[in-house]
C-alpha cells in the first residue's frame, strides 16, 4: 500500500508517548567505542541543519508515537549517515539500530521493476511485448485490454483498475497462491480507460511475479536474492518474512486498535503478491541499495579485471525513471504543506517522480500492518534518504524525509515539518470525526432489519474475491471471508438493512457497512460493503465487491 506525499497515513498520530532515547548505529563487527568514533567522524559531514538531528528525530517519533524509526543518508556514493531510534518492540528492552529489519512494503516494487529490466538486457523478456506472450492465460475483465497489456504497464498503475483494486485476494493474508490470484484479475473490474487514469494497484505486480519466475526459471525470492540482494551487497535484507529466525535484528509493526490503542501487530507474509511489498531490509542495506541507484546502475566493486560491475544499466534506470503515468497534483490539506506541492507528479517503473525546490525527486513509500517506510532519491545531487519505522505513520516519515531534504536543498529555512505534520494530522482526525457525525445524522436509529437475522445468514459469493459466509450465532451474525483469516467479525444492525461489521482484530481499523438489497418477495438480492471511515486504508476496497447469494451467483454463472 502506498502513501502519496501530500496524503497522510494517518493512524496513530495523535498520542504523546515517551519511549527510549536512540540507540547507537554500530556494526557487530566492532565495539562500541570504536563504532561511536566512527560515526562522529561521519557526522562531521552533514550539513548545519542536521546536526541536530537525533533530537529532530525523536520528535518525530514521540509526536507521532512511533516506537522505533531508523534512517540512513548517502551522499556522493557515501553513506554520511545511519542512525537507529526507539525500540523495535514497546515493552521490550531491544532497541532500533541501522541493522534492525523492517518489512518495507511497496519499496519493494522498484526491485520488481529492476528484476525485469535485468531480464530485459539479457533478452529474456521485452519490456514492451504483450504480457499473453509469456502467460497465454492472462486475462483482464475486457478483452482489448488483455490483448494490448504491456510488460511495462505492469509497473506505471494505468490499467483502468480502481484504487486498490483486488487488494482483498492477498490482504489481509489469503490461502490463494500467486496465479490464483492472477487467475481471478479477469474478474475485477475496471472503471477507467486503459492507460487513461493513474490509480494505484498491487495486483499487476503480481503478474509481474509470474512474469518474472517465467522467463528467469527461478522463484520470485530465488531471483531477487541472487541477482539483486547479493550483487548490491544487501547481506541483511529477505525477501519476506518466513525468513525471520528468532533472535534476528527486526522490528515488530505496531497499529492502533481502533484508532486509539497502540499494540504490536504480528508480522505478515504476503506470499501470493511478493513483487508488490514482501521484502524486509534494513536501513543500512537500503543505503547500498541507494547508492546503486543514484549510481546509475553501476555496483560499487569492481570485477576480477577492474572493471566496473553494473546490476543495470543506465539506460534501463532512464526507462524506469521516466514518466509514464501522470498523477494530478492534489491542493496540500493544511497550507503549511504548500511548499511540499511538486510542480510534476507522476510514475515511472516502480517508483515515483516529482520535484522539491527545484530538484528531482524519485521516491516511493511503503505501508505494511505496523510499518511504514519512504525511500527518496535526489538524483542530480547524489542524495538519497530512507526513513524505515514501525508504526503507521506516514507523517513520521515525512518529517524527517524533509528535514534532510531541507539540509541540502534549503539550508537557509529550518522548517520544523513535525509540527507542520502534527498540524495536518489533526487536521485528518477533524476531518474523519465530521465523516462519521454525517453517518449518525442521517441513521434512523429507531429503524430494524426488515428480515429475521436467519434471513441473512448464507454464503454469498463475488466474481473476483470468491466466498464470504454469515452465519447466525448466539444471537447475532458473523461473517467470515473465506479466504482471508483475519475478516472475521460480528454484524451490529445500523439502520434498515444495513449493519457494520466489526472485526475481531481490532489493529485492522477496517469495520465495514453491510448493506442488503431485497427483491420483490422480499428475498436477499445482493450485499455490498463500504468502509465506514475514511481513515481506513484503502487495500480493503470492500465497495468493489458484488455479493450474491450463492443459490444465485451459481444460476447466473450457468
Amino acid at each position: 500500500m502506498p502513501l502519496s506525499p501530500l496524503s497522510l497515513r494517518l493512524t496513530g498520530c495523535c498520542a504523546l508517548l515517551a519511549f527510549a532515547s536512540a540507540a547507537p548505529a554500530w556494526p557487530t563487527s566492532v565495539g562500541p567505542e570504536a563504532a561511536i568514533a566512527a560515526q562522529d567522524s561521519t557526522r562531521s559531514s552533514l550539513p548545519p541543519m542536521l546536526q541536530d538531528f537525533d533530537t529532530y528525530a525523536d520528535s518525530a517519533r514521540n509526536t507521532f508515537n512511533v516506537p522505533g524509526i531508523a534512517v540512513a543518508i548517502v551522499k556522493d556514493g557515501k553513506v554520511v549517515f545511519e542512525q537507529g531510534y526507539g525500540l523495535r518492540e514497546i515493552g521490550k528492552p531491544e532497541k532500533v539500530d541501522a541493522h534492525t529489519l523492517f518489512a518495507i512494503a511497496s519499496n519493494t516494487k522498484a526491485f520488481t521493476a529492476a528484476a525485469l529490466q535485468m531480464l530485459a538486457e539479457q533478452g529474456k523478456v521485452d519490456m514492451d511485448a504483450r504480457v499473453i506472450d509469456y502467460l497465454p492465460w492472462f486475462r483482464m475483465s475486457d478483452p482489448y485490454v488483455t490483448h494490448e497489456m504491456r510488460v511495462r504497464d505492469l509497473l506505471a498503475h494505468r490499467s483502468g483498475l480502481s484504487l486498490g483494486a483486488g487488494d482483498l485476494l492477498y490482504w489481509p493474508p489469503t490461502s490463494y497462491t500467486t496465479k490464483e490470484v492472477v487467475e481471478r484479475l479477469g474478474n475485477v473490474p475496471l472503471t477507467n480507460g486503459f492507460r487513461s487514469h493513474y490509480a494505484y494497484d498491487n495486483i499487476l505486480f503480481a503478474v509481474a511475479t509470474l512474469v518474472i519466475e517465467k522467463v528467469s526459471g527461478q522463484s520470485y525470492a530465488d531471483y531477487i536474492r541472487d541477482n539483486l540482494f547479493k550483487p548490491v551487497g544487501m547481506n541483511e535484507s529477505l525477501v519476506d518474512m518466513t525468513y525471520l529466525k528468532p533472535g534476528m535484528d527486526y522490528a515488530m509493526g505496531h497499529a492502533l486498535s481502533d484508532f486509539k490503542d497502540l499494540k504490536p501487530v504480528p508480522p505478515m507474509a504476503w506470499l501470493n503478491d511478493p513483487g508488490a511489498g514482501g521484502i524486509y531490509a534494513s536501513v543500512h542495506d537500503l543505503a547500498k541499495w541507494m547508492n546503486v541507484q543514484l549510481a546509475g546502475g553501476e555496483l560499487p566493486t569492481a570485477d576480477f579485471h577492474g572493471n566496473a560491475r553494473r546490476l543495470f544499466s543506465q539506460d534501463s534506470q532512464n526507462q524506469m525513471w521516466t514518466m509514464l503515468t501522470p498523477i494530478p497534483v492534489s491542493k496540500p490539506p493544511i497550507s503549511e504543506l504548500q511548499p511540499l506541492a511538486p510542480s510534476f507528479y507522476g510514475y515511472g517503473e516502480g517508483w515515483f517522480l516529482s520535484d522539491y525546490r527545484g530538484q528531482k525527486l524519485v521516491w516511493h513509500t511503503g505501508g505494511w500492518p505496523g510499518m511504514v517506510s519512504r525511500v527518496t532519491l535526489v538524483p542530480e545531487l547524489k542524495l538519497g534518504v530512507v526513513v524505515l519505522t514501525n508504526q503507521e505513520s506516514g507523517a513520521a516519515f515525512n518529517a524527517i524525509t524533509y528535514r534532510v531534504l531541507d539540509a541540502y536543498l534549503n539550508p537557509g529555512t529550518k522548517t520544523d515539518w513535525v509540527a507542520v505534520y502534527d498540524k495536518a494530522v489533526k487536521h485528518s482526525h477533524s476531518d474523519e470525526d465530521e465523516s462519521w457525525s454525517k453517518h449518525e445524522a442521517a441513521r434512523n436509529a429507531n429503524s430494524k432489519p426488515s428480515l429475521p437475522l436467519a434471513s441473512y445468514a448464507g454464503t454469498y459469493r463475488d466474481p473476483w474475491y470468491g466466498d464470504i459466509v454469515i452465519s447466525q450465532e448466539n444471537g447475532k451474525l458473523r461473517l467470515r471471508f473465506s479466504k482471508t483469516k483475519q475478516l472475521i467479525g460480528t454484524m451490529e444492525p445500523w439502520q434498515n438493512d444495513t449493519f457494520i461489521v466489526r472485526w475481531d482484530d481490532r489493529a485492522l481499523n477496517a469495520d465495514a457497512f453491510v448493506s442488503f438489497a431485497l427483491d420483490a418477495d422480499g428475498h436477499v438480492r445482493e450485499a455490498r460493503m463500504q468502509p465506514v471511515s475514511p481513515l481506513t486504508d484503502f487495500s480493503f476496497d470492500f465497495q468493489d465487491l458484488r455479493l450474491v447469494p450463492l443459490k444465485d451467483a451459481v444460476a447466473k454463472a450457468e
